[in-house]
């Protein structure tokens, strides 16, 4: 059981009164969410979305959400782990606690049980979701200053042909998009240039356009598509290497026009800096590499001090749960220059009632209080893997 101690002033300030929030269930659900298509990645071909829902009531019937997306080759969370995780270890720990006391439970979880940052983040923001709940304020209230209110979100694409790539474009762009990402490292690398000097041609000049390879090219391969496709003016090109491979980014980077950014590479604070000092020129930030919204805004107060561009990115493909959270931490962070990615767009199917919505090219974070997106508890019972 963990250690009672004094709440913060932060969380004194969002309580209605000075009753508990006491916790008496935590749920563990493991859940498949299939996608509109099947998407090919550097290592996998996926056709579902493999997360886990946490939902914490507390004893007045308050009810708060989290969600994590598993992810064996990027954090080693595979969906098994995640609900231990939660159903052995972090969820009996926080049942009899005061919710309102999240700041010091997070930290006492952390000691409890290390590693395991997926289920680290859906708990932190089901306590978060519920909180705001309680307190009647939107989750973002509860952890920082608003620094802007909506974001515009990026649109991957990956498809067989770069003509596949440039009609999926712009039926996006018809619907709002207009930042696109480059699915790399999956073709020869002659079509991979070919389809990126292709696609900005379509877009125009204007248009963001970057590419992510999730550690699917070599040095060399690497370093030739960064070089033939300097026409084609990528924002950056994301996790070209291993993600181990300092020594390569290094190598790679020195002399470098075009700004390499880190995914894969980035699972604690110190590898922000680690990665800075090999040359990177910005980092994605996703919630369950860092284990949560509190370690992900310290990651992006420390990727400004550095100087470093900034994504916010869900794994594909994550719930309006899980998207609402990102789209709270994009809204709370000092920068967001290289976009924000939410991934219930590529979902067939939601948990919520009303999914999170692009309107006039930017998404919105809910009105209502915590997360602001209410769950249909029947559509997670539908998805639910026994």
């Amino acid at each position: 059981m963990l250690e009672k101690t004094r709440q913060t002033h932060g969380e004194a300030r969002a309580r209605p009164d000075h009753s508990p929030l006491t916790i008496r269930r935590v749920d563990a659900i493991p859940v498949a969410l299939p996608l509109k298509a099947p998407m090919k990645m550097a290592n996998a071909l996926i056709t579902a979305a493999h997360n886990i829902v946490v939902r914490i009531e507390a004893a007045d019937g308050t009810v708060g959400w989290g969600e994590a997306a598993s992810a064996p080759t990027m954090t080693g969370d595979t969906l098994g782990g995640l609900v231990a995780a939660v159903r052995d270890h972090l969820g009996p720990a926080l049942v009899g606690q005061d919710a309102w006391r999240r700041p010091e439970l997070v930290k006492a979880l952390r000691h409890a049980l290390l590693g395991n940052p997926g289920a680290h983040s859906a708990v932190e923001i089901a306590l978060l979701d519920l909180a705001g709940r309680a307190a009647g304020v939107p989750l973002i209230e509860l952890v920082a200053k608003p620094r802007r209110s909506s974001v515009k979100p990026m649109w991957l694409l990956g498809n067989a042909t770069s003509d596949q790539d440039i009609a999926e474009a712009r039926a996006k762009q018809q619907q709002g998009f207009n930042f696109f990402k480059l699915k790399i490292g999956v073709k020869p690398i002659d079509t991979e240039i070919a389809t990126a000097l292709a696609v900005r041609e379509a877009l125009g000049a204007k248009t963001p356009l970057c590419a992510d390879a999730n550690c699917g090219l070599t040095l060399a391969t690497a370093r030739r598509y960064v070089e033939k496709t300097q026409g084609a003016k990528l924002m950056f090109v994301e996790q070209p290497l291993a993600h181990d491979d300092l020594a390569g980014l290094k190598t790679l980077t020195k002399g470098l026009r075009m700004p390499i950014g880190i995914d894969e590479g980035i699972h604690a604070i110190s590898d922000i800096e680690t990665s800075a000092k090999r040359g990177a020129g910005g980092v994605s930030l996703k919630l369950i590499k860092l284990g949560g919204i509190t370690a992900a805004l310290e990651a992006a107060k420390l990727c400004r001090r550095l100087d470093l561009s900034v994504n916010i990115a869900a794994k594909i493909a994550e719930s309006s749960v899980a998207s609402a959270a990102a789209m709270h931490l994009a809204c709370a962070v000092p920068n967001v220059d290289w976009g924000v990615s939410l991934t219930h767009f590529y979902l067939a199917d939601d948990i919520v009632k009303r999914p999170l919505a692009l309107a006039s090219g930017v998404v919105t974070p809910p009105d209502g209080p915590g997360l602001g997106v209410d769950v249909d508890e029947a559509a997670v019972a539908r998805f639910r893997v026994q």
